[in-house]
C-alpha cells in the first residue's frame, strides 16, 4: 500500500464527442505533475489509441470490452498492474486519468476502485468528466440513455465543437445540462483545450476538506475556485427544495431532487431513510449525496453514493459554528420524480418534532442501523 491514494480520474462521453481531442490536452497540462492513461476500447482496433500522442510516461490501452458490462476484470488487473510497477519504481506517476468507452456508464468503474480490497486504499476517484458535443450533443442524448446517464454523474462537464454549434442551440443545449445535473460545473473547450488544472480536484470525499468545495460540489451559493478562468462556466446556484424540476421530453429517465434540513438528524432516522432508499431504489440510483448534520457529532459530514456503493463519509472539521443544515441531493434513473420527493419528504417528515407530525413513526418500526459515520 502506498502512502497516499492515487487521484483517479474518469473521463467519459458518448462516441465522437472529443474525449481523445481532450485527453491529448490533459496530457500537456503541466499542473497535473505525471500522467499514467488507461483507454478502454469498443471493439478489437484501438484506432482511439493510435490518436493519442505519446506525452505520458505510460499509456494502456486495454483490450476489446464495453467498460459497463465485461471489462471489470480487466480493469482491476490493468490498475494492479500499473501500482505494483510504481511500486517497484518501474513507472513513476501521480496520477491515473481512465479513458471510458463512449457506451460505457461510469458506475461500474466507480464501484470498482470502491469495493476492491486492493484498489481501494491505493486509488481514489478524484473526479468524473464528461465531455458532450455542441452540435450532435442533443440528438444524442434524444436518442441514447447512456449519454444521458454520462452527464447525470458527471463532477464538470466539458463542451467540445461550441465553434462549429450556433448560438441558439448551444443555448438549448447548456439549459438542458442544467437540468440533468445542475451541480455539475461547465467549460467550454477551445479546440479541445481547457484552462490547466480545471479537471482535477473534483471530488469532495478528501481530507481536509474545505467547507467552500463541499458547497461547490452541492451547486450551493459559495465562490467558485476557478472563478475567472477563461472557459469557465458554473451553473447558477439555488436554494435546494423538494418542488421538481421542469424536464426535456426525452430527459424523463433522469430525475433530480434535493432536500434541506435545519436541525440536525437523529443518527436512527438518517440510518432508516437511507437503508430503505437504498434497498428499495439502489439500481437506480446514479447519485446521492449531500452534508449532512448526524445529532451528537461533532462535525457535520459529506457523503457519496452510487447505487448501493458509499465513499467514506469525511468530516467537515472547519464548517463555521451555528450552520446546522443539512443538504442532500439525489440523481435517479428510472425514478418517478414524484418517488424521489416521496423519499425526501419522508426524511424531512421523521425529522419534525412531534408537536408539528404527531407520533411521526406511526406505522411503522424505525430499526437501527449501523450508520457510517
Amino acid at each position: 500500500m502506498i502512502s497516499e491514494p492515487i487521484p483517479v480520474t474518469l473521463l467519459t462521453g458518448f462516441l465522437g464527442a472529443g474525449k481523445t481531442t481532450l485527453l491529448n490536452q490533459l496530457l500537456k497540462d503541466s499542473s497535473a505533475a505525471r500522467i499514467a492513461v488507461v483507454v478502454n476500447e469498443f471493439g478489437d482496433a484501438g484506432l482511439d489509441h493510435d490518436l493519442i500522442e505519446k506525452a505520458a510516461e505510460d499509456v494502456v490501452l486495454m483490450p476489446g470490452g464495453c467498460l459497463c458490462c465485461s471489462v471489470r476484470g480487466d480493469m482491476s488487473k490493468t490498475l494492479l498492474s500499473l501500482l505494483a510497477r510504481r511500486v517497484r519504481n518501474e513507472l513513476s506517476f501521480d496520477r491515473l486519468v481512465i479513458e471510458t468507452t463512449g457506451l460505457a456508464d461510469p458506475g461500474p468503474i466507480h464501484h470498482t476502485l470502491l469495493v476492491d480490497p486492493v484498489l481501494a486504499p491505493n486509488y481514489a476517484l478524484d473526479g468524473t468528466v464528461t465531455v458532450v458535443d455542441a452540435v450532435l450533443g442533443a440528438a444524442t442524448l434524444d436518442q441514447h440513455a447512456e449519454a444521458q446517464a454520462q452527464v447525470a454523474m458527471a463532477d464538470r462537464i466539458v463542451v467540445s465543437k461550441r465553434d462549429l454549434a450556433d448560438a441558439a442551440a448551444l443555448g438549448a443545449l447548456t439549459t438542458r445540462l442544467d437540468r440533468l445535473n445542475p451541480a455539475a460545473g461547465r467549460i467550454m473547450a477551445d479546440r479541445g483545450a481547457v484552462p490547466a488544472g480545471s479537471l482535477w480536484g473534483l471530488g469532495a470525499l478528501r481530507k481536509p476538506m474545505a467547507p467552500e468545495h463541499a458547497l461547490t460540489w452541492l451547486a450551493q451559493p459559495a465562490a467558485d475556485p476557478l472563478a475567472g478562468l477563461s472557459g469557465l462556466a458554473q451553473p447558477q446556484a439555488k436554494p435546494m427544495e423538494l418542488d421538481a424540476p421542469s424536464h426535456h421530453a426525452t430527459d424523463d429517465r433522469i430525475a433530480t431532487a434535493s432536500v434541506t434540513l435545519a436541525e440536525p438528524i437523529p443518527a436512527e432516522v438518517f440510518d432508516f431513510w437511507l437503508d430503505t432508499l437504498i434497498a428499495l431504489r439502489g439500481s437506480n440510483i446514479l447519485r446521492l449525496k449531500g452534508i449532512v448534520h448526524i445529532e451528537g457529532a461533532a462535525h457535520p459530514f459529506v457523503f457519496h453514493g452510487v447505487q448501493h456503493i458509499f465513499e467514506t463519509p469525511v468530516p467537515l472539521e472547519s464548517w463555521p459554528e451555528g450552520d446546522t443544515t443539512s443538504r442532500v441531493v439525489i440523481i435517479a434513473r428510472d425514478m418517478p420524480q414524484s418517488d424521489l420527493n416521496d423519499s425526501l419528504a419522508l426524511l424531512r417528515l421523521q425529522h419534525l418534532p412531534k408537536s408539528d407530525t404527531g407520533d411521526s413513526h406511526a406505522g411503522m418500526t424505525v430499526h437501527h442501523i449501523e450508520h457510517p459515520f
